[in-house]
């Protein structure tokens, strides 16, 4: 009986060590769970006080003197861009604001004639088409800054492009590729320079990308609805087109 009674003994022993050790092990995995799990939402948290967010000033903005390269000035109200044709230089710029919580860098911008509708245009432009920003541009959180570009290069389509957008007051499309104050976080924003008098162009923001995470909207949903207000659109020429071609036959 003893042989036995001491048998019993040590696979007893071994359960409760076995069940202590499995105990051990689930209090750990929920421990380091726990831990990833809070560490993410610090990660989140920091990066949410970095992100900055650009948009146009607001028309009660101070204006901003800014220079180009070549002492050319140009005054940008608030709620404002400039775009000029000198013959020689296509000089741009734009009144911004940081509606953000972190320190904005201006890193590369792209621009093309025309108004790119978001409904027509779901996506930005490609990096690769970013003109690299030559001057340091850094916006503060919840301040006023300012964005410029030139194109030099008369034999550039593009320049010849918004030289003649320019000339016949149509609007210009600008997307501005940014970053918060370590490079990370880059972010995409769409603005239109739209004109207004004789001189002036008024300056609106229509869409934010963020390439680094993914974005406040689903693009998927976006792309959707882009597609189904076309489809609409069609349909409603088609069906004009067939009432005019129905009211015109003998």
């Amino acid at each position: 009986m003893l042989p036995l009674a001491t048998s019993n003994l040590a696979a007893i022993s071994s359960l409760a060590t076995a069940g202590g050790t499995l105990v051990l092990a689930l209090a750990t995995f929920a421990s380091v769970r726990s831990a990833n799990r809070a560490t993410r939402i610090s990660e989140q948290a920091l990066q949410e006080q970095r992100q900055p967010v650009f948009a146009a000033s607001r028309f009660d903005d101070p204006v901003q003197k800014i220079m180009f390269a070549e002492q050319h000035w140009v005054r940008a109200e608030g709620g404002r861009g400039v775009a000029e044709y000198s013959g020689d230089a296509v000089y741009l710029a734009i009144s911004l604001r940081n509606v953000g919580a972190g320190i904005g860098v201006c890193q590369g911008w792209f621009v093309t004639p025309g108004l790119l509708r978001t409904m027509a245009a779901t996506t930005h432009s490609d990096e690769s088409e970013f003109r690299t920003q030559t001057r340091d541009l850094w916006i503060p959180a919840g301040d006023i800054g300012m964005w410029q570009g030139a194109l030099r290069d008369p034999e550039n389509p593009t320049f010849r492009g918004v030289a003649e957008a320019i000339e016949a007051r149509e609007p210009i499309s600008i997307e501005l590729l940014y970053s918060d104050q370590v490079g990370g976080q880059r972010t995409i924003t769409r603005f239109a320079l739209l004109p207004t008098g004789e001189d002036s162009w008024i300056a609106s923001s229509s869409r934010h990308w963020f390439l680094d995470r993914p974005s406040p909207r689903s693009e998927e949903d976006i792309q959707a609805t882009a597609e189904a207000y076309l489809r609409r659109i069609e349909a409603a020429e088609q069906e004009a087109q067939a009432v005019e071609k129905t009211g015109a036959a003998p």
